[in-house]
């Protein structure tokens, strides 16, 4: 299995920038789909970004398409979440999550592997 555990959370005021990174580590990489999905208090968990095994594909969802972008670097086993432009409305715990497919898994129950999530909190 594959073991993940995110970095870079933090707080940071409204208009900032954070890059969240997603180590992996115990199987091949490449293999997997990544996906990052948050958890505001109170809230239903969202699903934010997902990125393909070979970075080709990705989504990313309405509520941060074109302030967040999703990389991968498959030689160093990590995954990333670039936020820019934040808004209070972002804060929440970041997942990192993973599984082996060769397309892009755009639902959180498409996950098996879950990091252990880092804080994200934008004041206004």
């Amino acid at each position: 299995q594959v073991r993940l555990v995110e970095s870079g959370g933090g707080l940071v005021q409204a208009g900032g920038s954070l890059r969240l990174s997603c180590a992996a580590s115990g199987r091949t990489f490449s293999n997997y789909a990544v996906g990052w999905i948050r958890r505001a208090p109170g809230k239903e968990r969202e699903f934010v970004a997902a990125i393909s095994w070979s970075g080709d594909s990705t989504y990313l969802a309405d509520s941060v398409k074109g302030r967040f972008t999703i990389s991968r670097d498959n030689a160093k086993n990590t995954a990333y979440l670039q936020m820019n432009s934040l808004k209070p409305e972002d804060t929440a715990v970041y997942y990192c999550a993973a599984d082996v497919s060769f397309r892009l898994l755009v639902r959180p129950q498409d996950y098996g592997y879950w990091g252990q999530g880092t804080q994200v909190t934008v004041s206004s």
